[in-house]
């Protein structure tokens, strides 16, 4: 049985006393121990480890979007803008109960069906805890009554953007294009590291082409933030790169006055410098406002544009297929001459009909009465089929086709614009492969006018026309005339010589090209009644060309024009370079159901060579630029 001890032993009172101090010390030193193993374990052995998630904890590394490069022409007009403007940005991470403050925020800022879908489409494609727009372009009553509610919506916040803005509007639109905000097929398709703080990309055209240049490089800043999120300091900032400005090579003044002669009319108009391949000027009509797509453009005014009979996105100088109509009929001159196949002086007789051997069918002229005595000069200034129906039956569509080829017909011009098309050289495989039919003769009787399967598109008559201006030499028609990044040296673009065209003998140049002066200067040419009366101190060559839309009702007469529905009409082509001994510009124009393209070249030339004294220059349209 346990004795105890008696209480007042006072030697073994100490003695159990110690012993257990002892105990205690030991114990504590042995937990002591164990703290400083552990806190060694994680101040030494996984340091790296905590310290890297410290400071995810308290940093945050933000991309910067980098500011895009702006588009000039080649005076230094500027054509597109980034303008300041406010934005109502949300954090999904640091949003509880998105719908909710969504709703909420519609009581106090304009939002729409549009700017809801568009954000909503955006939150899929990018991470939680970006800064996604809700909203751009504030008012700044919407920027202030925010600003009063903000305590109310955490993780929405107000944010200085630049946005693009198009000042000419309507003008230059077909070749600009615009920016619009990214979607999943391009996100999949891009840098996303780049593209990070980035919401808009390039959609068509010049922004759509050079965005790469346009862009430039994201730039990063370390931020710290506070225990709720929200940014106290920036620790550090990684530049970015800003994107380049980019010089176009073509002349807004020139650009302007094509648009005013071609206005009320739906064509194109495509300005060649000849001795490089610069585009001076590309014009479609009717246009559309660019601006509309930046922000995200409604469904109505999307199918507004559309539904339009007029299709105003649609471009024809670079897209629109059309018969060459008698354009085509200098490029047959040069190659009869070329194999031999008619001489300048040989002579055939007109009496206003064609007809094949063996055949009863007839091919009538566009004088009823015919031109009588004719040879190929004569031909080309009056511009008569039969004479180049006589030409196509003894050359054969093989020859014609070659002749086109090596133009540039039926290939890609190589111009520095997507969605270009190659037009339509005929022959007998192309016919079968399309059509699943042989290839008559009438085919190539009716090619020799430039109807039939035959197209081409404006770009490709203005291209061909610089070669005939240079006399074989063939340049790739081009936009991009340099670039620059702010404080850095201007890299211009070189011109791009294609494989020339090549005649047996160079006076074959002279004899088609002064045919194609005297249609404009000689009072029985097809373009003397646009040009003749006038006084000019440069000479022009030039041809017209009537592309028919609709079947004759009556195969031996012509139709009156204005008896038919507009869309009935015949198009109207010109094709034109000056001055013809030393040209400065090339140019090919079309307008459909309407005969002004000669008249419209007129107002291009006064002003280009003329005394630029009817065109004014348009100025900006005005915006309200919200201060950032």
């Amino acid at each position: 049985m346990y004795k105890r001890i008696p209480i007042k032993n006072h030697q073994q009172e100490i003695q159990l006393t110690a012993k257990r101090t002892m105990l205690a010390l030991a114990i504590i030193c042995f937990l002591i121990s164990l703290l400083v193993l552990r806190l060694a374990y994680l101040q030494i052995t996984k340091h790296n480890v905590y310290s890297t998630l410290s400071t995810k904890n308290w940093l945050d590394l933000v991309p910067i979007e980098p500011t895009r490069g702006l588009i000039y022409d080649r005076n230094g007009v500027l054509l597109t803008e980034n303008i300041p403007v406010f934005s109502l940005d949300i954090i999904p991470v640091q949003v509880t109960e998105l719908n909710k403050t969504i709703a909420a925020l519609k009581k106090i800022i304009v939002l729409s069906d549009n700017d809801i879908s568009q954000f909503r489409r955006q939150l899929r494609q990018h991470r939680r805890f970006d800064e996604i727009p809700l909203k751009l372009r504030l008012t700044e009553e919407e920027v202030a009554r925010f600003a009063e509610n903000q305590f109310r919506f955490p993780g929405v916040l107000i944010k200085a953007r630049l946005m693009r803005y198009y000042p000419y509007g309507k003008s230059f639109s077909h070749v600009l294009g615009y920016v619009g905000r990214i979607n999943a097929q391009e996100l999949s398709e891009i840098d996303q590291t780049n593209y990070s703080a980035s919401h808009y990309i390039g959609k068509l055209g010049i922004e759509k082409y050079y965005e790469e240049e346009l862009h430039g490089k994201v730039g990063y800043e370390e931020v710290e933030n506070d225990a709720n999120g929200k940014p106290i300091r920036v620790i550090k900032e990684i530049k970015g790169t800003p994107g380049k400005n980019i010089y176009l090579t073509l002349d807004s003044g020139l650009q302007f006055a094509a648009e005013k002669a071609l206005s009320g009319h739906n064509g194109a108009v495509v300005a060649i410098q000849p001795a490089t391949g610069q585009i001076l000027a590309m014009v479609s009509e009717p246009g559309y406002d660019p601006n509309l797509f930046v922000l995200g453009i409604s469904q109505k005014d999307y199918q507004a544009l559309q539904g339009s009979e007029d299709r105003p996105l649609y471009n024809r100088a670079l897209r629109g297929l059309y018969p060459f109509a008698s354009t085509i009929k200098p490029f047959y001159a040069l190659q009869g001459l070329d194999t031999g196949v008619v001489t300048p002086t040989d002579t055939i007789w007109d009496p206003g009909w064609f007809q094949l051997p063996n055949s009863s069918h007839r091919f009538h002229d566009h004088r009823r009465g015919g031109h009588g005595t004719v040879n190929l000069s004569k031909a080309i200034i009056t511009s008569c089929d039969i004479y180049f129906y006589e030409l196509a039956n003894k050359m054969g569509i093989r020859r014609m086709g070659a002749i086109l080829n090596q133009f540039g017909f039926g290939t890609l011009t190589g111009i520095d614009l997507d969605d270009e098309l190659p037009g339509i050289v005929a022959s007998p495989e192309w016919k079968r492969r399309m059509k699943g039919e042989r290839w008559y003769d009438g085919d190539t009787i009716i090619s020799a006018i430039g109807q039939g399967f035959m197209q081409a598109t404006p770009l490709q008559l203005a291209a061909a026309t610089a070669t005939l201006a240079n006399r074989g030499q063939r340049f790739m028609p081009f936009l991009l005339l340099g670039e620059q990044l702010p404080g850095k040296a201007y890299v211009s673009q070189q011109p791009i010589s294609l494989d020339p065209v090549t005649l047996q003998d160079d006076v074959y140049w002279d004899i088609v090209i002064k045919a194609m002066q005297d249609v404009v200067a000689s009072p029985g040419g097809t373009a003397y009644r646009a040009f003749g009366p006038h006084n000019y101190t440069y000479t022009i060559a030039a041809k017209t060309g009537t592309a028919q839309v609709s079947r004759r009702r009556n195969p031996d007469e012509q139709d009156k024009q204005e008896n038919l529905p507009e869309k009935l009409r015949d198009h109207n082509l010109f094709i034109a370079f000056a001055p013809a001994d030393k040209p400065k510009i090339a140019l090919a124009i079309i307008t459909e159901h309407s005969h002004v393209a000669a008249e419209t070249a007129r107002a291009i030339f006064d002003y280009y060579l003329g005394t630029q004294q009817n065109v004014t220059r348009h100025s900006p349209n005005k915006i309200e630029k919200t201060p950032a």
